[in-house]
């Protein structure tokens, strides 16, 4: 680690991010095996059909856990737009779309980011509630559990969009970011120009943990 790296995250919110980021595409991968007749010889990987709706549905039960702990932890972080700064944010696209010379201080997350964690976390609900009512269809009137499949489907595109879109501004999109959800560290430089106004808190709180110095008094990690 160089020094003057900020902590922008802890280990538990990284083994959550991380039990969620994985419950999910192995949810993708393993429903495309049941729903695609196409898909189907990835049930051949997980010993047959029946295996793998077994490992679908108990992926299903941590994806569950992981959602429900990831919506306490970041709920008031990014669940909730805060006005007008990330309105400013959305005018110019955050200088995703096209070349903006001072892109609009947002807080640790940018309207970007919540939009996909209100995604993962409305997507993700909908498929929790199918998903149980298809495990246990006959708790229910047929006739409604029929629509839970169209409804998981959609719940799935969804997600399955999103997930590749948060892969490449999690990479490619945004240099610098990735040490973030694997060491829980950030090059300062890189933190001032994608979230100066978090910065810019942090360090008027003194809850800044700086890599190679000393902890100001009363100063503590960020968990969000």
């Amino acid at each position: 680690m160089q020094k003057g790296y900020v902590q922008v995250t802890d280990s538990y919110e990284r083994i959550l991010h991380w039990m969620l980021a994985i419950s999910c595409l192995l949810l993708c991968v393993t429903g495309l095996g049941m729903m695609f007749q196409t898909f189907n010889f990835i049930g051949y990987l997980f010993g047959g059909l029946k295996s793998l709706k077994l490992v679908h549905n108990f992926t299903g039960l941590v994806f569950a856990a992981s959602l429900i702990l990831v919506i306490r932890m970041w709920w008031k972080e990014a669940g909730v737009f805060v006005f007008p700064e990330d309105l400013e944010w959305i005018k110019v696209a955050g200088g995703y779309l096209w070349h903006v010379d001072k892109v609009p201080e947002t807080g640790k997350y940018n309207p970007g980011q919540k939009l996909f964690f209100l995604t993962v976390v409305g997507a993700g609900i909908l498929m929790i509630i199918t998903g149980l009512i298809m495990w246990f269809p006959t708790a229910l009137p047929a006739g409604l559990v029929r629509w839970m499949y169209p409804l998981h489907a959609l719940g799935f595109v969804a997600i399955f969009a999103f997930f590749f879109i948060h892969l490449y501004l999690g990479t490619i999109g945004n240099p610098g970011t990735v040490p973030a959800m694997l060491t829980g560290w950030m090059d300062r430089a890189v933190l001032k120009k994608q979230h100066p106004g978090w910065l810019k808190e942090m360090e008027h709180e003194g809850k800044l943990v700086v890599y190679g110095e000393e902890k100001k008094s009363g100063a503590h990690g960020h968990h969000a």
